[in-house]
């Protein structure tokens, strides 16, 4: 009878003793660095809110001064248009509109042109990191103000 060698193959790169230690060594680490993670989108998230309701009071400042320079408008339509822009965006509260006639001189010389500057003033509330808050039992509320404003040259004839 033929004698039966065994032949034992070691994986290679791996000794025995090495590594036993550093089972789950991945898993701790991503239990630290996720928390860190959600945390940072989240505040983009969160400052994204922000930015886009500023977008929108900006917006709403041009609106107001485009139907304020047009004939036959008044200050509180562009007021009106200003509070119906805001709304219509989503926006929680009304904004403080002013409406202040303006003189437009150009750059190259000459006659200065009329013209309408429409301010508006909003106070956004937000929560940082809102949901995330709530969890270590806190709240991040805050506020604030945007004030922007637009300025166009008027279209009424003889103005």
């Amino acid at each position: 009878m033929a004698a039966v060698t065994r032949i034992v193959h070691l994986r290679p790169g791996r000794c025995r003793l090495s590594g036993a230690g550093e089972r789950g060594a991945e898993l701790v680490e991503l239990a630290i660095t996720l928390p860190l993670l959600l945390f940072l989108i989240a505040g983009i998230v969160d400052f994204a809110f922000l930015f886009q309701s500023f977008e929108v009071v900006t917006n709403a400042a041009r609106e107001g001064a485009r139907i304020r320079v047009l004939p036959g408008y008044s200050d509180a339509d562009a007021q009106g248009r200003v509070a119906s822009y805001v709304t219509a965006a989503g926006l929680a509260g009304t904004p403080t509109t002013t409406v202040t006639p303006v003189s437009i001189s150009p750059g190259g010389g000459g006659a200065p042109f009329a013209g309408v500057r429409v301010s508006v003033s909003y106070t956004h509330p937000y929560s940082f990191i809102g949901p995330m808050a709530t969890l270590i039992g806190g709240t991040f509320v805050a506020s604030k103000t945007f004030t922007v404003s637009s300025t166009m040259r008027s279209e009424i004839p003889g103005s």
